[in-house]
């Protein structure tokens, strides 16, 4: 079993930014990536639920992947999602991060099929790590039964951790539920358990959780690197308060309309980027009544 956990730090759960004609935007996408580290983040989660993966073929997912690491971004500081509904994609797409030298992935479960066991769960995860056969590979395991309709037990990531100790090596948590992230803490003490939340980052850290990976961070991932630095620092108790504060805000600003164009639009206004404004179906842009209100208090924040 690890030692101490494998990933910690502030990961950006990156969003995508489109063309007009729909199609990844992988110039502005590139300086994304490289603001988001120079602002604070340790890593990048590209191809996650913000980064709108599942509305991306195979191939796109592959692009958008290789389009950060010839930007100049190390492989080490990539975390792409690479679960998917089939195995074998899920593999393929596994095996072409590894090809790259990225080594680290955050997993989705086989999301379709609704209701399925823990026992049905252990096989697929099996698999797909048996196929690949890759010792450098590190697997994040992604759970978000809001999202998926796949929750991932406690029982079934201890399973897991035991059969793949240097494999399955953490957990993003995006269910919300700061008690389920404290029992797996309490169950598995180096399994490196990252919140999906942004306002849950600092509790996390109090409780020995190893970060997070989040949606907010594409707008204030100083904010959340400064906690992440300075937890254990009393002398900067305040300064911690008012980070908090601030990531709060950005967050319930993000939920005041459906998330991820609400995000994109936000990330438009930071950077005059207008690209920013476009999703992909079945996703819509915000309308320009919604673009209005969140522009004014987007300012406040500012």
């Amino acid at each position: 079993m690890n030692t101490s956990p494998a990933v910690t730090g502030v990961y950006c759960a990156v969003a995508t930014p489109l063309r007009e004609n729909g199609d990844p935007d992988l110039s502005l996408f590139s300086v994304h990536c490289k603001r988001l580290l120079d602002e604070g983040c340790h890593g990048l989660a590209l191809l996650g639920t913000t980064g709108e993966a599942n509305s991306f073929s195979e191939g796109e997912r592959r692009l958008i992947v290789e389009s950060a690491l010839a930007a100049g971004i190390a492989p080490d500081r990539l975390m792409p999602g690479t679960g998917v509904a089939a195995i074998p994609d899920t593999v393929a797409l596994t095996k072409h991060a590894l090809s790259l030298g990225v080594s680290r992935v955050v997993m989705l479960p086989p999301f379709y099929y609704k209701g399925v066991s823990d026992e049905g769960l252990y096989a697929a995860y099996s698999q797909i790590i048996e196929k690949i056969k890759d010792n450098r590979l590190k697997i994040i395991l992604y759970h978000i039964p809001q999202v998926s309709g796949i929750p991932l037990s406690i029982p079934l990531i201890k399973r897991l951790a035991a059969a793949f100790p240097d494999t399955v090596v953490g957990i993003k948590d995006s269910a919300g539920d700061f008690n389920n992230m404290q029992a797996i803490i309490a169950e598995l003490p180096n399994f490196s358990v990252l919140a999906g939340a942004d306002p849950l980052l600092l509790p996390l850290l109090q409780a020995g959780g190893a970060g997070c990976i989040t949606a907010t961070s594409n707008l204030i991932a100083d904010s959340l690197r400064f906690i992440f630095d300075h937890v254990s620092d009393a002398e900067k108790s305040a300064e911690i308060e008012a980070a908090q504060a601030r990531i709060n805000a950005f967050r319930t600003l993000s939920s005041s309309y459906v998330q991820i164009p609400t995000v994109k639009a936000m990330i438009g206004l930071k950077t005059g980027e207008g690209a920013w404004i476009r999703t992909r179906a079945p996703l819509i842009a915000l309308t320009e009544a919604e673009q209005a209100d969140l522009a004014t208090k987007f300012a406040a924040l500012a």
